[in-house]
């Protein structure tokens, strides 16, 4: 029996846009760790998420640099439950240009197909997963941080998953 596939969710530029785009975006304000943080969320997103992952029969984990304040600040408001959390804010150094969260996500998935829905990845994430021992099939979605998530990356999430990694038994 296979593990579940991995959906793996970013926050600032996926879930948070840079500017509103539409009026479903709601303003909201947090404070974490003593800043203030201005935030655009819209409502819709846990519940299509959620319904990706049941049709999917895929895990939702954030790895994001919210981490654990994604499940306080970030979930109730989209409508997510308390997901696990990858932790990216150790070492910012990469060694070919790959995101700084590309190494412990890598060192997360073992050997789980996952899709990765984030607004700063390039090629060199691509060439470090690919060639990082442990990783399987993936796809990387890259989100305008300007628009954020929509139904598109969502389908093509979904198409991936069922068709190229397959849906976990």
């Amino acid at each position: 029996m296979r593990s579940k596939p991995l959906l793996l969710l970013d926050v600032d530029g996926v879930l948070n846009p840079s500017r509103r785009s539409s009026l479903r975006y709601r303003r909201h304000n947090c404070v974490v760790d003593g800043g203030l943080y201005r935030l655009l969320l819209d409502r819709r997103h846990g519940p299509l998420l959620l319904s990706l992952a049941r049709d999917t029969n895929a895990e939702l984990v954030w790895a994001t640099t919210w981490e654990e304040h994604a499940n306080v600040e970030i979930a109730p408001r989209v409508g997510l439950p308390r997901l696990p959390v990858i932790r990216v804010t150790g070492d910012p150094v990469s060694k070919a240009g790959e995101h700084f969260k590309t190494r412990p996500v890598a060192d997360y998935v073992d050997g789980r197909p996952f899709v990765w829905f984030d607004d700063g990845l390039t090629t060199a994430d691509d060439d470090y997963l690919r060639a990082h021992e442990g990783v399987g099939d993936f796809l990387l979605v890259h989100v305008d941080a300007r628009h954020g998530l929509d139904g598109n990356h969502l389908a093509q999430a979904r198409e991936w998953l069922t068709g190229t990694a397959g849906a976990a038994d």
